[in-house]
């Protein structure tokens, strides 16, 4: 369970650690609370996510991309697209920004226990699914393949390489990346990322997939996954919804009778069919 002070609404002066540079429009901010006490307790569930102030700029969500099993620093990576994370961008080791959490649903580790996981990711949508994996791999007694499907726009845009190469260095670990437009020097596949899952042999019964990118990926993937044989409770995806509180109250995230905030962002596939979540429905494909 999370650390948490008794007022939810109230910031936590975080300072910047260091800022990596993943590609040039994603940045892994490295973060430690100012008050040493609250960082040595902090913890959080893969999946969660942190809600984000600058002062005079704003708030916003991001997901939490490091992992509970290496405590003591937070990473959250930002793409620049709005107001908030421009303003982060403009930011440098030793600054410190507010942060409010973690909120959210979290990817269900006990039903990933002992079984074989898929991961399937485009762009940053590896961020929250790098703090499954490499908290998988933390575990000594963990069983069960690994196998990591990542596609990115061009090689130019391949984020969180320290992760990917180690991940295809590891002894557990089937790591296959793509992108959709070469450049000069790549010699890897060319392709959206679901032509890697023709490249891979998968225990369907015993796999569970774990998805997060862009919402049109999600949906192919979802269709093919489902095409396989996947029963529609081993698929389990991240959705993206504007979230202004993190906690349930303002009601702007809300989809049918869910609240992303605190429903979410986590669900199964079974989950969205009976939401019937419009972008990601496959019986049109």
């Amino acid at each position: 369970m999370a650390y948490r002070r008794a007022n939810s609404y109230l910031p936590i002066p975080a300072r910047i650690i260091e800022v990596i540079v993943e590609n040039s429009q994603i940045r892994t901010f490295v973060l430690a609370f100012v008050d040493e006490e609250y960082n040595r307790n902090f913890t959080h569930s893969p999946g969660q996510f942190m809600m984000v102030s600058v002062p005079h700029r704003g708030e916003a969500p991001i997901s939490i991309s490091s992992t509970p099993s290496r405590p003591g620093v937070i990473h959250l990576s930002v793409r620049r697209a709005g107001w908030l994370t421009t303003a982060m961008y403009e930011l440098a080791a030793g600054a410190v920004i507010g942060l409010r959490g973690p909120f959210g649903t979290s990817f269900p580790l006990e039903q990933l226990q002992g079984r074989d996981l898929l991961f399937v990711a485009g762009g940053i949508g590896l961020a929250p699914l790098r703090s499954v994996i490499n908290f998988r791999l933390d575990q000594p007694d963990a069983s069960g393949k690994v196998t990591v499907l990542y596609g990115s726009r061009t090689p130019a845009d391949i984020a969180f390489r320290t992760d990917l190469d180690a991940w295809q260095n590891h002894p557990a670990v089937t790591c296959l990346l793509t992108v959709d437009e070469s450049q000069p020097g790549w010699t890897g596949p060319v392709g959206v990322v679901t032509t890697l899952l023709d490249q891979i042999e998968l225990d369907i019964p015993r796999t569970v997939a774990l998805l997060c990118g862009p919402p049109l990926m999600i949906r192919f993937v979802l269709a093919k996954l489902s095409r396989a044989g996947f029963d529609s409770r081993d698929i389990i995806t991240t959705l993206e919804r504007h979230m202004k509180c993190g906690l349930g109250v303002c009601g702007h995230c809300h989809m049918d009778d869910k609240l992303i905030c605190v429903d979410g962002p986590v669900f199964s596939h079974a989950q969205l069919l009976e939401m019937e979540v419009a972008e990601l429905q496959i019986d049109r494909l």
